[in-house]
């Protein structure tokens, strides 16, 4: 079909890879949990827009110049684990400031100071700062391209459509998900705080792996 082969294991291995957790996912559950369904899906548009701008430079050939160039690799590998950091120490202090906070302050109160946040830009940079995503995305579309296919970006587009429809459905998902835990925070301050630090050290965790990563 369109120059896509072996569609079926395609597929079960995209629902695996999407079904991993990553920070991309996490932010937008941390998104939703905290201020709701609308900039939940605000924060999944600019995850849906960084994927698609990652899966363009996969098939325009950036993919082989970051395996090829480590300057440039690890320039890109620095700055995406410096964000991630950056993410996860304010939610560190956020998750601070809730705990401090728990006896004389509501959860919605604690959150106010996020009313700034940009979840859409936020989102973006986490998905464009990640080269292993570039690599990650040739590597397993290749893998069902027909080399033999007139039009092999044609075959790309068609993987790629596949990729977001089941993102989009996995981050929906995810969103309904955080304003249920949304409302159990509202009700539980110790809880919104834990689990603010958990995500912070999740974002942690994040940055080390990708700044110990190699093309």
């Amino acid at each position: 079909m369109l120059g896509v082969i072996d569609l079926p294991t395609y597929l079960a291995g995209l629902v695996l890879i999407v079904l991993l957790p990553g920070p991309n996912s996490l932010y937008v559950l941390s998104v939703a949990a905290r201020r709701g369904v609308r900039a939940g899906y605000t924060a999944a548009a600019g995850v849906w827009c960084g994927d698609t701008v990652l899966m363009t430079l996969s098939a325009a050939g950036v993919a082989s110049l970051l395996q090829a160039n480590a300057v440039l690799f690890g320039i890109v590998k620095y700055a995406g684990a410096g964000y991630l950091t950056w993410l996860a120490v304010g939610m560190l202090r956020a998750a601070w400031g809730m705990w401090r906070g728990r006896k004389e302050a509501t959860v919605e109160d604690a959150s106010e100071g996020s009313s700034y946040e940009r979840p859409y830009r936020r989102a973006l940079v986490i998905s464009l700062f990640n080269p292993k995503a570039i690599l990650f995305f040739v590597a397993f579309f290749v893998q069902f391209v027909d080399p033999g296919y007139a039009y092999p970006a044609l075959s790309f587009v068609v993987l790629g459509a596949f990729a977001q429809a089941a993102s989009f459905l996995y981050l929906t998902a995810l969103i309904f998900s955080g304003t249920r835990l949304a409302d159990a925070f509202r009700r539980r301050k110790r809880l919104s705080a834990g689990a603010t630090s958990a995500a912070g050290a999740l974002f942690l965790g994040f940055a080390v792996k990708l700044s110990l990563a190699s093309a």
